[in-house]
């Protein structure tokens, strides 16, 4: 009988290491470990990739407008919590002929057979797959570049999503000790330059020794001082709050280190870190059960795309648990959702606030939407993981150097403060909240109507 998961394994090894047969050269086995001696000079490999680096980001990009509507479209009135404007509007693009009415009253087998499902709501790569690692938006570069003189720019690939779909930069922080103050951030990107004069006699010792480390920048896969980087100049790494500024989320990228063969490992779109003390599942699959291990654990592993054997040659950076780890475990715990106006004390929306559109959008939540399944008050999750199986609705395919098959179990993210954390989903494959609740009435099967799915959306930018 045939099976179709050998047939993908086969496909992917041929392609993969398959020598040529004039030369007889050996099938190279498939291998769990990245190499440790780099087999270039490294002006070669950089002078290589910088040379097809225009040919990678074009794929990319034409990947990107293919799928979706890339336009800066703001909703009338709704901005994130210091003033950036939500983009409104369902940004994948429908197969030609098709409705969204009609896509989702079609059972998901004929969706499959007939190859109806949108490609916007397909595994979104890397911007380049095969090479894998972190990325960092532009604004973010520029900004650690002005304060610290330190160069996050990868002269082989570029982040490929635009500023206007990302979250706001920089991100207000909040503090569960001191709700009476507000955004603590005054505007301003935390960094290992400003984080003193911002916390010194706000927080505890410990606290301000955690944020300390958190802004470090150590050793990582692509920014280290060894000639395997992708940095022009030996680098001093990166630090935790690169990818999760001011405590929140810049949409950085990077591929999940507990993945193999590289064709299946997920992008990963940066997780806010915004309510972590609440929050019981961590890491890309979830196998991390407190904020202090994954602390530790990103910094031994993580940071070197899951590979202990490179993170030894690169720098790894081995935190004490006792007090560096806990210390940063600490801040991180500190750190809360934005304000919501319209919620009671409870998570539920106050009816004297609230607009009808919003109120119906909430009946919708734990009614006819079945988000409260997953999504519970009052920080909108119940700290579990599901499997969508969203390969219900495509066949097995690459696409840009991305397997993509099945998911498996996701972990089900808080929805407070959800408006401020754009792109959706874990690779962030939905660009907007009117994709996310297309994408999950399809996947659901839910058969919303139109004017139910835009109160679904009102109500979710009220969390």
């Amino acid at each position: 009988m045939h099976n179709p998961r050998c047939a993908i394994w086969a496909a992917l090894l041929s392609v993969a290491f398959v020598g040529t047969a004039s030369a007889q050269t050996p099938q190279k086995p498939p291998s769990s470990y990245s190499p440790v001696v780099t087999p270039e000079p490294f002006a070669a490999v950089m002078s290589r990739m910088q040379g097809e680096k225009p040919t990678i980001m074009r794929r990319q990009l034409d990947l990107l407008n293919e799928r979706y509507d890339l336009g800066n479209r703001a909703a009338s009135g709704v901005t994130m919590t210091r003033g950036k404007p939500v983009q409104e509007g369902v940004r994948a693009k429908l197969p030609a002929g098709q409705t969204w009415e009609q896509l989702a009253a079609t059972r998901p087998e004929d969706v499959r057979d007939r190859d109806l499902f949108p490609k916007g709501f397909l595994p979104l790569p890397h911007p380049n797959h095969p090479e894998g690692g972190m990325v960092f938006p532009r604004f973010h570069i520029d900004e650690i570049k002005r304060q610290e003189a330190r160069d996050l720019t990868r002269f082989d690939l570029d982040f490929d999503l635009p500023d206007h779909l990302l979250p706001e930069f920089p991100a207000p922080i909040f503090l569960t000790t001191r709700p009476d103050l507000g955004d603590v951030s005054q505007g301003k990107l935390l960094s290992i330059d400003n984080f003193h004069e911002l916390f010194n006699g706000v927080l505890n010792p410990k606290q301000l020794e955690g944020l300390r480390l958190l802004l470090t920048p150590f050793p990582q896969q692509q920014f280290n001082q060894t000639e395997d980087r992708r940095s022009e100049r030996p680098s001093r790494g990166v630090a935790c709050f690169d990818c999760h500024a001011n405590g929140h989320t810049n949409a950085s990228t990077h591929l999940v280190g507990d993945i193999r063969p590289q064709p299946f490992r997920h992008r990963i779109d940066t997780p806010s870190l915004r309510g972590v003390n609440i929050q019981r599942l961590f890491g890309s699959q979830r196998a991390l059960k407190s904020v202090e291990d994954f602390t530790e654990f990103e910094q031994r592993a993580a940071y070197f795309d899951g590979d202990p054997v490179t993170a030894t040659k690169k720098g790894v950076n081995i935190l004490e648990r006792g007090s560096q780890v806990h210390f940063m475990a600490e801040f991180q715990e500190l750190l809360d959702f934005p304000p919501a106006p319209k919620l009671n004390v409870l998570g539920r929306l106050d009816r004297t606030k609230a607009s009808e559109a919003e109120l119906r959008g909430e009946a919708l939540f734990f009614g006819k939407g079945q988000c409260s399944v997953c999504h519970l008050p009052p920080y909108y999750t119940d700290n579990l993981m599901h499997n969508l199986r969203v390969e219900r609705f495509y066949k097995p395919q690459t696409i840009n150097g991305r397997m993509a098959a099945a998911d498996g179990p996701i972990k089900t993210f808080p929805l407070r403060g959800i408006k401020d954390s754009p792109p959706y989903l874990h690779d962030g494959r939905l660009l907007t909240l009117d994709d996310t609740v297309e994408f999950f009435n399809l996947v659901l099967e839910l058969k919303l109507t139109q004017p139910e799915k835009g109160d679904l959306v009102a109500f979710l930018r009220a969390l």
